[in-house]
């Protein structure tokens, strides 16, 4: 099998400007613990204090990038990966491209001239953490980069797609374009619920998306807001993953698979009317360290297994491992080569 470009990922890169907080920092900009959140004016001073910590870490982020370059590190073919996002004409954008580089992923950024690249407050308390995206350049992406010859060169090229639920924000027009090429090439084309202001304020264009995705990823709370969102009445997350897997389908190639994480319960799987779950690594509370990235890093270490064309159990198995590793460690980082077998 050729994994040359195989993954393709779109999304928002974003810069991580991460740092241990405290509740009183939480308290002062309005932010709930373990959820993501888009950044509004009352939140823009934070980037500046967050930025004066001792322990400020930058890391490049954004939810697809970091399943991307986790994917790339867990594979054993170099160039395996790609992937697109709009990002500024700056030192944070060029930091960008050197830690893509680095991680092996071959990123093909739309420059954006009059925005700077876009930022992520990757606040820590006790090990969870909360983020608050301002997304500035990242919102920039137009569609007609992803049509240019050598951009779309890569979208032929892939045969798996990842874009998290967080690129509805910015450019629909791309996803449906991508979704549509996978339907009618036979690709496997997956997403992830990402957030719950996604399913409750971008309900449209991810419904839109939905008929087309093979694979839904979410964790939880995701899943319990979905189910609210569509008056489905149930908190049950085994009964959410069913539901989200039965939804229509606009090819019939490919059944639709739902993976959802919950934190250290059991990875629930949906797939032909029957839920299977698989338990996670277990971690003890005092070597975590941040769960930044964690169900990023979940998506990547699946697909990993997912282009090589191993079975689900599998898949799982080394998503588990992924995020095992990432909430062991700052940031969405990880140590030079994978011991997973």
């Amino acid at each position: 099998m050729e994994y040359d470009g195989i993954l393709l990922g779109m999304g928002n890169p974003l810069l991580d400007i991460s740092a241990v907080v405290d509740q009183d920092f939480l308290n002062k900009y309005d932010i709930k613990p373990n959820n993501a959140i888009l950044a509004e004016d009352k939140h823009l001073p934070m980037y500046d204090e967050m930025s004066a910590k001792p322990t400020v870490e930058y890391i490049a982020g954004g939810a697809t990038q970091n399943s991307i370059r986790v994917a790339q590190w867990m594979l054993p073919f170099a160039g395996a990966t790609s992937y697109m996002g709009s990002v500024g004409k700056d030192k944070y954008g060029e930091e960008m491209k050197k830690n893509a580089k680095d991680a092996g992923v071959n990123v093909h950024y739309y420059e954006d001239e009059t925005a700077p690249t876009g930022t992520c407050a990757v606040c820590v308390l006790d090990g969870e953490r909360s983020l608050v995206a301002n997304l500035s350049a990242a919102n920039c992406y137009k569609v007609d980069h992803l049509k240019k010859p050598e951009n779309w060169a890569l979208v032929e090229k892939a045969k798996f797609y990842y874009i998290a639920g967080f690129f509805l924000t910015v450019s629909p027009e791309s996803i449906q374009l991508v979704a549509e090429h996978a339907a009618a090439n036979n690709k496997i084309f997956s997403m992830n619920l990402s957030a719950p202001f996604i399913c409750e304020f971008f309900r449209d264009p991810q419904e839109k998306a939905l008929p087309y995705m093979d694979f839904v990823f979410g964790n939880e709370t995701e899943a319990r807001t979905f189910s609210k969102v569509h008056g489905w009445e149930t908190d049950n997350v085994e009964e959410i993953a069913l539901k989200i897997s039965q939804w229509p389908k606009a090819s019939g190639t490919h059944k639709r698979i739902t993976v959802i994480t919950q934190g250290a319960d059991p990875v629930v799987v949906a797939e032909d009317g029957k839920v299977t779950l698989f338990p996670v690594i277990p971690l003890p509370k005092e070597k975590l360290v941040d769960t930044n990235g964690a169900g990023d890093a979940f998506v990547g270490g699946f697909l990993s297994q997912l282009v090589q064309g191993k079975p689900i159990a599998d898949c799982v198995r080394a998503g588990c491992y992924a995020s095992n590793v990432i909430i062991q460690r700052s940031g969405c980082t990880y140590p030079e080569k994978p011991d997973f077998a």
